[in-house]
């Protein structure tokens, strides 16, 4: 099946032993082949739009953001419908968000949710308050996560189980 969507994500590795069982039962992206991951930009481009011109600005982007250290330790909530994990620091999320947006015309989420941005890694998606609880209690008990953000991911599939694939990494400027 051809791809039908695009993303900009930084993926987090660090995050999987944690939350990758609770993602894979409870957040639909996780079915879909999507990894523990803060989204950058969502939709991205159309599959067809992504030529080397697109890849060298997304490059070119990624490259003026410096590499950064990142915890995951506050578990919060999207109303009673999203749990998910806060990184901190958020701001250099929310400026490569931002100048993804800028550089292509694109609002995060096709403007859904309005101009402000709030990173965050979804561990559980559209489950029963009861089971959403549960895991917002189970990721809170750990301790934290940190992980290193040396770069970010350009993904494309479809809404189709395990469609979704890296078509390009994009390093950090300085890593």
């Amino acid at each position: 099946m051809e791809p039908t969507l695009s993303a900009v994500v930084v993926p987090v590795p660090e995050a999987e032993p944690r939350v990758g069982a609770l993602r894979a039962a409870l957040d639909p992206s996780a079915a879909l082949g999507v990894p523990a991951h803060v989204t950058i930009m969502f939709p991205f481009l159309a599959p067809p739009r992504i030529d080397d011109g697109a890849r060298a600005a997304l490059g070119e982007v990624c490259a003026a953001a410096p590499p950064f250290e990142v915890t995951f330790e506050r578990v919060a909530w999207f109303d009673e419908d999203v749990v998910w994990w806060a990184p901190e620091p958020a701001g250099p999320f929310v400026r490569l968000t931002s100048s993804v947006s800028r550089r292509f015309g694109l609002q995060p989420y096709g403007g859904a949710h309005g101009d402000g941005v709030t990173p965050h890694l979804t561990i559980a998606h559209g489950a029963p308050v009861p089971r959403l609880r549960a895991a917002a209690a189970e990721v809170a008990d750990g301790p934290p996560v940190r992980a290193t953000v040396r770069s970010a991911v350009l993904m494309t599939g479809s809404r189709e189980p395990g469609s979704w694939t890296t078509v390009a990494e994009f390093p950090l400027g300085g890593s």
